[in-house]
């Protein structure tokens, strides 16, 4: 009986290492964002990226943000963020020229979900990106920035989603 609860528990012990090292080898490269107040607002955050086969799986974590509202967030075109309001960020990142929406339909690549306040402000999320990726390519978001608006995205207007002014923005950068 001894032999056979051995071989068990070796063969349990392999299987999880097996799992373990099936879900490392899953997860490709990543980069990190930390956002920074604009047009005289107090956000500020971490966001932080990990590419997962053909989607990217996006950590917030953002605090400042209107109490109990929506906020619409985007990854914008270009990596800058000096602009005091945001503006210097450009556009939409949209390497796949589709128009604004959310991810469950056709979007921008730098269409991502809406993030939801909480009665202290503080919003925290993990969801995952399509059509973009954190690997080197035209549709890389690395060298990019991200903008936290001021207003929900109505995900309808053309090309912004009428989210309002630019509160905080942050470049997004390779971890290391």
């Amino acid at each position: 009986m001894r032999p056979l609860l051995n071989t068990l528990l070796l063969s349990a012990a392999a299987l999880s290492l097996t799992a373990c090292g099936s879900m490392m080898m899953s997860q490709g490269p990543s980069a990190m964002s930390t956002l920074q107040a604009r047009s005289g607002s107090s956000v500020s955050g971490t966001v932080k990226f990990v590419q997962h086969g053909d989607h990217v799986m996006a950590t917030v974590n953002v605090a400042g943000l209107k109490p109990n509202q929506e906020h619409g967030f985007h990854i914008h075109d270009k990596g800058d963020c000096s602009g005091p309001d945001g503006m210097s960020a450009g556009g939409h990142f949209n390497p796949t020229a589709k128009p604004h929406g959310p991810q469950t339909s056709d979007h921008h690549g730098g269409d991502m979900p809406a993030l939801k306040a909480d009665a202290s402000g503080n919003a925290t999320a993990t969801f995952h990106l399509t059509s973009v990726t954190v690997a080197d390519g035209p549709t890389s978001i690395v060298g990019r920035s991200l903008i936290v608006h001021k207003d929900p995205d109505d995900y309808t207007t053309q090309p912004t989603g009428n989210s309002g002014a630019r509160v905080a923005c942050g470049v997004i950068a390779k971890a290391m």
